[in-house]
């Protein structure tokens, strides 16, 4: 139904002498078709191929099309599944402290995590010099891909000190939540995060696990958690999906500012 249905879907003209570019206009067309609700979300898009046939123009032009609305998050790519309508794109929201449990449970997904490693370790001199460690300590390392609604949006490895809770390996189940095992069996609350944000292209390693093409825009976090008293006790590097999520932030001027600009 979706190929028959194509022409229907797609406008065939368009405007060669505008100077837009064409594969412009296409992403517009598509665009509109998403947004009006012609592709619906978990449907595939019509093929590459298909769609170069039906407007005449190259599949390189249709391809920089579909680029452009995976960078704006709109269609997302599966390896040897096809191209399909994004459903959820979470926001991270850096007026809070939390877990990646508690972001995609408060817009509605459900999360779950896949266990890649868990073991302990001597920490990375990032690592060490993060969470002030002296050179004999030793640190859990976690790495997870975690899900929302089934579908993977992020790689995360988190590196906690032995000593702050040496049975982890033992009691802590990774599919579950870690800031919630942390806080109810060992009494660590996490209250302050620091946070820097930079934005890369997946590896080959990272693109299979996230599901996605190879050299794919990503966000690279690198977080360190600390509890009230100021104590650093986490360490993270994450690796998450461009096209399925959003950096959310509230910036307010102070009194101060305002009126220091209006004299």
């Amino acid at each position: 139904m979706l190929m028959n249905n194509l022409e229907m879907r797609i406008p065939l003209v368009l405007h060669r002498s505008s100077g837009i570019a064409l594969y412009r206009q296409i992403q517009q067309r598509l665009l509109d078709q998403i947004e009006s609700g012609a592709f619906r979300p978990t449907e595939p898009m019509p093929s590459i191929q298909k769609i170069a046939s039906q407007m005449h123009v190259s599949q390189m032009t249709v391809r920089q099309a579909f680029k452009s609305l995976c960078e704006l998050g709109v269609i997302y790519s599966k390896q040897g599944k096809g191209t399909f309508i994004s459903t959820i794109k979470l926001e991270r929201d850096f007026r809070q402290v939390l877990s990646f449990t508690e972001e995609t449970m408060s817009r509605g997904a459900t999360p779950h995590s896949e266990l890649i490693s868990f073991r302990i370790q001597m920490p990375s001199q990032e690592t060490r010099e993060a969470l002030a460690l002296s050179p004999e300590e030793r640190v859990f390392r976690l790495r997870r891909v975690r899900n929302a609604d089934s579908l993977p949006m992020g790689i995360e490895c988190s590196c906690l000190p032995v000593h702050l809770c040496p049975d982890l390996l033992e009691t802590f189940d990774p599919t579950t939540s870690l800031y919630q095992k942390l806080a109810e069996h060992y009494g660590i609350q996490l209250m302050v995060t620091k946070e820097v944000i930079e934005v890369g292209k997946a590896s080959v390693d990272e693109a299979r696990l996230l599901q996605i093409v190879p050299k794919s825009p990503v966000f690279l976090f690198t977080r360190i958690s600390f509890l009230e008293s100021g104590k650093a006790v986490e360490h993270v590097k994450s690796v998450y999906r461009g096209d399925r999520y959003r950096i959310v932030n509230r910036l307010v001027r102070s009194k101060r500012e305002l009126l220091a600009w209006t004299q």
